[in-house]
């Protein structure tokens, strides 16, 4: 499954999830069978509420997953449209979200679980 995790910085899988996915500075894009990542920068990180497009830039990917720390509800409602499934992330890493979503202790976001504003980083 490739999975797609809103970050914070980029310390590869060891990368902080950032607490909002449209403001992160980068996403980890991840094979969870082959543990293989890839990093890209969000250019719309800076923007205004409800114009995030990250979605745009991420479209060129197969992403099966997404783990959030935060998300909104335009967002998540982007994301779902595309068939992917959005989770919650634990507080930490990208590794303990990995390693939380394959026991299968990571809940699935829903539109009562978005944020109505922005987080900071």
């Amino acid at each position: 499954m490739r999975v797609c995790i809103p970050v914070s910085e980029d310390r590869g899988m060891e990368s902080p999830i950032c607490g909002h996915f449209g403001s992160a500075p980068a996403f980890v894009l991840v094979d969870t069978e082959t543990r293989a990542h890839q990093v890209f920068t969000n250019d719309n990180a800076v923007h205004e509420h409800g114009n995030c497009a990250p979605i745009a830039m991420l479209a060129r990917e197969r992403i099966d997953a997404f783990v959030v720390g935060g998300i909104g509800a335009g967002a998540l409602a982007k994301l779902l449209a595309t068939g992917a499934t959005v989770y919650r992330g634990v507080p930490g890493s990208v590794t303990q979200s990995l390693e939380a979503l394959t026991r299968s202790a990571l809940p699935s976001v829903t539109p009562a679980d978005t944020c109505g504003h922005h987080h900071g980083a």
